[in-house]
Parts: C-alpha cells; structure tokens; sequence
C-alpha cells in the first residue's frame, strides 16, 4: 500500500527573514513545529499554488491571499492568526481586516486578552496560541546594581521614548543600566536613542542583533523593559520568562493577556514617571522576587510542546 501523503500547509506572513520581525520568527518556528505531521511551505503571499489549508498571519496585510486562497480553493481550509497591528490598529474599521476575519475557518490569537476584543462571531472560532521559547539556563546575575534590556526595533508602537524619559527622571545615583536592542525604523526615535546614549552612561544602545545573542542579553539581565503601545503577543516576553528573567511591561492588552491581569510588574502604557517609579522599586530585592514567582507561574505557558501541541491540534481539526 502506497503511504498517504502528508497534507499541504502554506504559511503566508508578511514578515520576511530580512526584517526579521515577529510575524516571520512566528512563522518560521510554526513551519518547523508542523512538519512532522505535514508539508509546510512558508511564503510571503499565496499566489495560486495548491495546498489543503492555509495560515495566514495578519488579517489587512495577508487579505489579498485569504480572499484568493478562498475564491480559488473553495474545499481548502484557513486559519488566521492576529497580530498586534491588526488587531489592535485595523479592527473594527478596516474592512479588509474584518473581512479575513468573516472568511477564515478558524482564528489565532497569540495571547488571552486578545479574545475580549473580537465580535462574538469571531470569538466562537477562535483559539488562543501562546509563542513559545527554548528555554535557558538562568544566568547569574549582579549584585547591587538593576541591569535591564529592552529589545524592540525604534518604532512608535515600541514606545522607546517612554524608556528614554524614564531614565532622565531617575536619579543618577541609581545603579541602573539597560541595554537596548532593536533596529533603527523611525528615524527620529534612533536620533532621541543617540542622544540619550551620549547623555545618560547608564544607556547603551546596540542596534539590531542576531537572535542568539538577544536571547543571551535577555538572559543576563534582572529585568526585561517592555513598554509597547500595541503588541499581539512579545515573543521577547516568552523569552524573558524561560530563561529565568523577569518583565517590568505597559498594561496594554498583549502584555496582559502574556502576563496575566494581576501581574505585579505593570505600568500605565505611556507613563514615563510610573516606569521609572517601578524600575526604581525593582532594585529592592523583595520586589525583584515577586515578580520573579510571578514569572515563573506563567512560564509554563511558553513552553515549546506546549506551542507545538495546541497548534498541531488546530490544524488536525481544521483538515479533519
């Protein structure tokens, strides 16, 4: 008997290996994750290749391939997974977005929260994917002093500006230092990054860097600084949190629905003030351990079989 062909799964995210951002990390892990079971394909567009289902990343952005996809491949199945731009930015009004939404047979989000903000329609064939990360070997840290990293490219929705202002109303006195990572994508924001680095000793900004040495980054310091304006979900946040470091973040909808409501280590989204009262407080160590039982409550989350199972089961049932 001939064996059974394994069932063809394109994945389609407008995120590239050049950029490097989080719709392609999110993608590439997913293809790898999935291969056992299936022949994964991972592309920037679906341009009428055959396949039996389709994962489509970003509701505007992959629009135009879910609605050929579908057109095309009436008997094929889709599922769509939000990010933080679509759902946060595009929904309600853009009616691209919502119509990906009406189209897909099921719906991803990269976190809980995210559940509150669909229509009850879309809700009712959603599931929730937490992103996942390897986990590391808790580095030792330093005594007597806060050492934070904040990874994310300079861009307005990251919110570096925050970070910046917080930094100039802490006392210079205070043993803190933070080493940012991410590339330059709004030029006035690597301009205010340059000058806060010139001013401020305690800053240090790195540019963009190869994964594995962000993760080591992540790894070293006490605190991951994490003041998004909108996110779907911070991988950074998973790697945070399975390799022994802790998340001092914006209480905006995809920190929360990572980290859970009643996380210890939030600040109001855009407060530099609230932000440099909690890395300030962040220095006593009663503090710092709280927020380290509190991460390693939520860690199991973001483990890798974990990822790998809820998703392997989504598409099994979305082919079945």
């Amino acid at each position: 008997m001939a064996p059974v062909a394994k069932p063809l799964v394109r994945i389609v995210t407008p995120g590239t290996r050049e950029k490097n951002d989080g719709n392609w990390r999110t993608a590439a892990r997913w293809s790898e994750m999935l291969r056992d079971r299936f022949r994964v394909i991972l592309q920037t567009a679906w341009s009428g290749e055959p396949a039996d289902a389709l994962i489509a990343l970003h509701a505007r952005r992959s629009a135009e391939s879910i609605r050929a996809f579908r057109d095309r491949n009436p008997h094929g199945r889709i599922a769509l997974v939000l990010t933080g731009t679509d759902l946060y930015g595009d929904l309600p009004g853009n009616k691209e977005a919502v119509r990906s939404l009406d189209i897909a047979d099921r719906v991803i989000v990269l976190q809980e929260d995210a559940l509150d903000h669909l229509r009850a329609a879309w809700r009712k064939k959603s599931a929730v994917i937490y992103q996942s990360a390897t986990p590391l070997r808790p580095a030792s840290k330093a005594k007597g002093r806060l050492d934070c990293v904040a990874v994310g490219h300079l861009r307005e929705e990251k919110d570096p500006e925050t970070l910046f202002r917080a930094l100039s109303l802490l006392p210079s006195s205070l043993p803190i230092r933070v080493r940012h990572i991410g590339a330059a994508l709004d030029p006035r924001l690597a301009k205010l990054a340059r000058s806060t680095a010139k001013h401020d000793p305690r800053y240090r900004w790195f540019g963009p860097l190869a994964h594995g040495l962000t993760r080591i980054a992540i790894r070293n310091a006490h605190v991951l600084v994490h003041p998004s304006r909108l996110e779907g979900g911070a991988n950074v946040i998973a790697e945070a949190l399975a390799s022994g470091s802790t998340v001092i973040a914006s209480r905006m909808s995809g920190n929360v629905g990572m980290l859970g409501r009643d996380y210890p280590g939030f600040f109001p989204v855009g407060e530099p003030a609230e932000l440099a009262d909690r890395l300030a407080q962040a220095l006593d160590p009663a503090y710092l351990r709280e927020l380290t039982r509190a991460c390693r409550k939520r860690a199991p989350l973001f483990r890798p079989e974990h990822e790998a199972r809820q998703l392997g089961r989504i598409l099994s049932s979305l082919l079945a």
